[in-house]
C-alpha cells in the first residue's frame, strides 16, 4: 500500500461502506508515474464463508499499474442487524449496523 499516493490515510467515513469504487477525493495522485488519472480496480474476489461476505480488491494507478491501496469490505447478518465495514488506505474505514426489522428496536428505545 502506498502511504504517498493519498491526501489521508484510512479516512474516517463514519457509516459509508462501499463494495466497490474508490473514493477519488481523497486520491492525491500516483507517487510512481506522478499523474492523477482514473483509479482502476483489479484482484477482484468474493468469499462467503460462515454467514459473512467478504470483497477485497486492490486500487491501482491506470498508466502504470502502481498498487495505490487494497480495499477489503465485510457485510454479515448478526442477530436482528445487517452489520457493514469497510477498511482501505484510499477509502478510509467504516462502520454501519442496520436492523433487519421493520422497526429498529434501538431507534424506539431512543424516545
Amino acid at each position: 500500500m502506498c502511504n504517498g499516493c493519498v491526501h489521508k490515510q484510512y479516512p474516517d467515513r463514519g457509516s459509508t461502506c462501499l463494495e466497490d469504487g474508490s473514493y477519488l477525493l481523497n486520491y492525491q495522485g500516483c507517487v510512481s508515474c506522478h499523474h492523477r488519472d482514473f483509479v482502476l480496480i483489479t484482484d477482484r474476489r468474493h468469499e462467503d464463508e460462515a454467514g459473512e461476505e467478504v470483497v477485497t480488491y486492490q486500487h491501482v494507478c491506470k498508466n502504470c499499474e502502481h498498487v495505490i491501496a487494497r480495499h477489503e469490505y465485510t457485510f454479515s447478518v448478526v442477530d436482528e442487524y445487517q452489520e457493514y465495514s469497510m477498511l482501505c488506505l484510499l477509502c478510509g474505514k467504516a462502520e454501519d449496523s442496520i436492523s433487519i426489522l421493520p422497526n429498529d428496536p434501538r431507534q424506539s428505545s431512543l424516545f
